[in-house]
C-alpha cells in the first residue's frame, strides 16, 4: 500500500518508486501506480487498482494509458482495506479501449439497459483553468473528434463550480469565505470537505423532525436507523437496511416491535457507508414477518455450506433480565413454553452471564468501578458498555476529529455533548481496548458453542414521549450494558417482539457466535409463531396470588433462612424466607431479608421488589432503604438510589454506610 494510499505520486521510501514507462525521469502517480505502470510497460494488457480521491485516475494520465474509476458502490469492494469507505471505488487500467470495455462488461453488475446512441458532451471550462495547454490540443481536440462521429449532439460548456453552488447549498458552510459562495472555485474547493454524522440512540432529529412510531405514536422510534425501522412498522415497506454501531438496528426494532437482525461483525461488507467506529459498525436490517428476514440474511450474507443445524440449546441470562420490569410469565416464560412446544431444542439453562464474562475476560478487571466488586456480574457488565463506548469513541475521533473541529457542525445537544465527548476522549492504552474484544468473543463462544442461544431483553425498560429530557441519560446507561453484549464480542443478534407490557412494546433478543447468523436466523422462523401463540397466552394469564398460614411456622422458618444466609446458602436463604412469606404476608421483615439475599444473587429486581413491599409495612424500616437504594445503584438508577440512602440517612442520621453512598450517588448521577 502507497503509505496508505495517501501518496498522489507514486513514491515509495519503503518498496521504490514504480518507473514511469513514458517519461522515467517522470513520476508514476499513486497509489495504483503499480497496476498503471504495469500496463504502461506491456508487461500486462489490463490491471486493477483502488481510486479514493484519485489514485486510479491520476496514475493513468501520467503514464498515458486507460484508466476507469465506475460509479461508487457498483463494484463490491470487498476485501480491500477501507481508506475511506464514501469515496473508495475498484478502478481498473488498459492501453487497448476493447480491453477497457471488456474488463468494465466482466466487473460491472448485468443491465437491461439498451445501447443508447445519442450522447451530449458538456465541457466544465473553469476545471480546463487548471491546465496550461492551448484549446486546439485539449477542448478543441475531443470537440473535432465527436462532431465526425454520428450521434454526438452539439457540444456544451459549462461552469460547473457555479452550477454546484446553485445546486448544493449545503456546501455554503465549508466555502473559506461567504462572501465568495457563488464563485465556482470556492464551491469545488468547499466540495472536498463533507461528511454526516450519525449518533443518536433514541431517534429524534433537530433538523429534519423524528420519525413517527406507528405503535405508539407519543414515543420515540429509537435511533438512528429509527427512519428505516418506522417505514417497515408502518408497512410502506416489507424489509429496509441500517446500521447498527452501538445498537441502533436493534433499538428501534425493539421501540417499533418488529423484528431487527444485527449480523457477525464484519460479514456484511460496509463499504460505502460513513465509519462510524469500523470495530463496531455492522449492516443490519428489519422486517415484520420472520420469512421476509430469513430472505433478506440469505440474499446479504455470503454462500454457506454449513447444513441446516436443528439441534439447539437456549441459555438465559438471568441477570440482564433483572432490567426488565416485566414478570416472568411475560418473558423467559414465553421463550421457554415456545422452545418446549418445538422438537430439537434441549432443555433450556440458565446463567449469569455477567459472572461469565468476569471469569472470561481479565482484561476488563481495569475498567470496573471497584476492584473488590470484580467477580460481581452487574459490574463486569458496566465495564464492558464502559469499554464499548471508549472504543466507539476513539474510531470516531480517528475518523471524524478534524472535520469536526475545521467546520464546527450545529448538532443538537445530546449529539453534540457525545460529539464532545468523543473528541476529547483519551486512553493511554488502546490496545486493551482491542484486547477486552477478543477476549469477548472467545467467551461466548466457549458459552454458547455451535449450537447454543443466548436470550436476553433488548432493551430495559423504558417509555419516553418525544421531546422529553427526563431519564434518557440513566436508560443509555442500562441499554449500552446490554446491547454491549453483541456489540463487543461482534456475534449475531436477533430482536423479537413479544407484544406489549403496561401499553410499551416488549421484545426479547436472541445471540449467537460469530458466524452462525444463518443458524440464528433459521432459529427465529422456527420460533416465531409459537412465540408469539405464548405471548397471546401470557397476556390473558393472571399471577396466583400468596397465601396467610401459621404466624409460629413462619417465625421457625425465616430462622433457618438467617442460618442459611450466615452461611452464604443465598438460594437456600431465599427458599425459607418465601416459605414464611406465604404463611404470613405482613412481616416486613421477611421481605427485606429476602431482599438481603437476593442482593448477594445479583438479583437486583426481585431485591427492589421485596425492599418495595417492607417498606409499605413498615415505613421505618431502615434496612429497606438500604437495600434498596443498592438494588436500584446496580440497576443504574442513581438518582432513586440517592433518595433512599438519604432517607435512611433521615431515619438514622449516623448511618456511615447510608452518607458513603448518598455522596458516592450524587456524583455518578451528575
Amino acid at each position: 500500500m502507497d503509505e496508505l494510499a495517501f501518496g498522489i505520486t507514486g513514491e515509495n521510501m519503503h518498496y521504490g518508486t514504480p518507473t514511469n514507462p513514458e517519461i522515467p525521469t517522470q513520476i508514476p502517480g499513486g497509489s495504483s501506480s503499480g497496476s498503471a505502470v504495469a500496463v504502461a510497460a506491456q508487461l500486462v494488457d489490463f490491471s486493477l487498482g483502488t481510486d479514493t480521491v484519485g489514485c486510479v485516475r491520476t496514475p493513468a494520465s501520467f503514464c498515458a494509458i486507460l484508466g476507469f474509476r465506475p460509479s461508487h458502490g457498483i463494484i463490491s469492494t470487498a476485501g480491500i482495506v477501507a481508506n475511506s469507505q464514501t469515496l473508495d471505488a475498484i478502478g481498473w487500467f488498459a492501453r487497448d479501449p476493447s480491453v477497457l470495455h471488456h474488463v468494465g462488461h466482466v466487473l460491472l453488475p448485468a443491465s437491461n439497459i439498451e445501447y443508447r446512441r445519442e450522447r451530449s458532451l458538456i465541457f466544465a471550462d473553469d476545471c480546463f483553468q487548471f491546465l496550461k495547454v492551448p484549446k486546439q490540443k485539449s477542448i478543441n481536440v475531443v470537440v473535432k473528434a465527436a462532431e465526425s462521429l454520428s450521434g454526438y449532439q452539439h457540444s456544451r460548456h459549462v461552469n460547473i463550480g457555479e452550477h454546484i453552488a446553485s445546486k448544493v447549498p449545503s456546501l455554503k458552510e465549508f466555502c473559506e469565505t461567504s462572501n465568495n459562495w457563488q464563485h465556482g472555485a470556492s464551491t469545488l474547493k468547499a466540495l472536498s470537505k463533507v461528511m454526516i454524522l450519525l449518533q443518536r440512540i433514541t431517534g429524534e432529529n433537530m433538523h429534519y423532525g423524528t420519525p413517527t412510531n406507528p405503535e405508539i405514536p407519543t414515543q420515540i422510534p429509537g435511533g438512528s436507523s429509527s427512519g428505516s425501522a418506522v417505514a417497515v412498522a408502518a408497512q410502506l415497506v416489507d424489509f429496509s437496511l441500517g446500521t447498527d454501531t452501538v445498537g441502533c438496528v436493534r433499538t428501534p426494532a425493539s421501540f417499533c416491535a418488529i423484528l431487527g437482525f444485527r449480523p457477525s461483525h464484519g460479514i456484511i461488507s460496509t463499504a460505502g457507508i460513513v465509519a462510524n467506529s469500523q470495530t463496531l459498525d455492522a449492516i443490519g436490517w428489519f422486517a415484520r414477518d420472520p420469512s421476509v428476514l430469513h430472505h433478506v440474511g440469505h440474499v446479504l450474507l455470503p454462500a454457506s455450506n454449513i447444513e441446516y443445524r436443528r439441534e439447539r440449546s437456549l441459555i438465559f441470562a438471568d441477570d440482564c433480565f433483572q432490567f426488565l420490569k416485566v414478570p416472568k410469565q411475560k418473558s423467559i416464560n414465553v421463550v421457554v413454553k415456545a422452545a418446549e412446544s418445538l422438537s430439537g431444542y434441549q432443555h433450556s439453562r440458565h446463567v449469569n452471564i455477567g459472572e461469565h464474562i468476569a471469569s472470561k475476560v481479565p482484561s476488563l478487571k481495569e475498567f470496573c468501578e471497584t476492584s473488590n466488586n470484580w467477580q460481581h456480574g452487574a459490574s463486569t457488565l458496566k465495564a464492558l458498555s464502559k469499554v464499548m463506548i471508549l472504543l466507539q469513541r476513539y474510531e470516531f475521533k480517528s475518523n471524524h476529529e478534524e472535520w469536526i473541529k475545521a467546520v464546527k457542525p450545529k448538532l443538537g445537544t445530546h449529539i453534540s455533548q457525545r460529539v464532545l465527548a468523543a473528541v476529547n476522549t483519551t486512553h493511554e492504552d488502546i490496545k486493551i481496548l482491542y484486547r477486552v474484544r477478543t477476549e469477548m468473543r472467545a467467551a461466548l463462544h466457549s458459552l454458547l458453542k455451535e449450537d447454543g442461544i443466548l436470550v436476553i431483553p433488548t432493551i430495559p425498560d423504558f417509555s419516553s414521549k418525544v421531546d422529553s429530557k427526563g431519564g434518557l441519560s440513566e436508560f443509555q446507561e442500562k441499554a449500552f450494558v446490554l446491547l454491549s453484549i453483541a456489540g463487543m464480542s461482534g456475534c449475531c443478534q436477533a430482536t423479537v417482539p413479544l407484544g406489549k407490557h403496561e401499553d410499551c412494546p416488549l421484545s426479547v433478543s436472541f445471540i449467537a457466535v460469530h458466524g452462525r447468523d444463518k443458524f440464528l436466523l433459521n432459529t427465529i422462523l422456527d420460533i416465531y409463531q409459537c412465540l408469539q401463540e405464548q405471548v397471546g397466552i401470557a397476556s390473558n394469564s393472571l399471577p396466583l396470588p400468596d397465601t396467610n398460614g401459621d404466624m409460629d411456622t413462619s417465625e421457625l422458618l425465616k430462622e433457618k433462612g438467617n442460618a442459611a444466609y450466615k452461611g452464604k446458602q443465598w438460594n437456600k436463604a431465599v427458599n425459607y424466607y418465601s416459605e414464611a412469606i406465604k404463611l404470613n404476608n405482613e412481616n416486613a421483615t421477611y421481605f427485606c431479608n429476602r431482599a438481603a439475599a437476593y442482593l448477594e444473587l445479583g438479583c437486583f429486581q426481585q431485591a427492589e421488589a421485596d425492599c418495595n413491599q417492607a417498606i409499605l409495612l413498615d415505613k421505618k424500616n431502615v434496612k429497606a432503604y438500604l437495600r434498596r437504594g443498592t438494588a436500584k445503584e446496580m440497576l443504574f438508577c442513581y438518582k432513586e438510589a440517592a433518595q433512599d440512602f438519604k432517607h435512611a440517612l433521615v431515619l438514622e442520621p449516623q448511618n456511615k454506610v447510608a452518607a458513603l453512598a448518598e455522596k458516592r450517588l450524587k456524583k455518578l448521577a451528575s
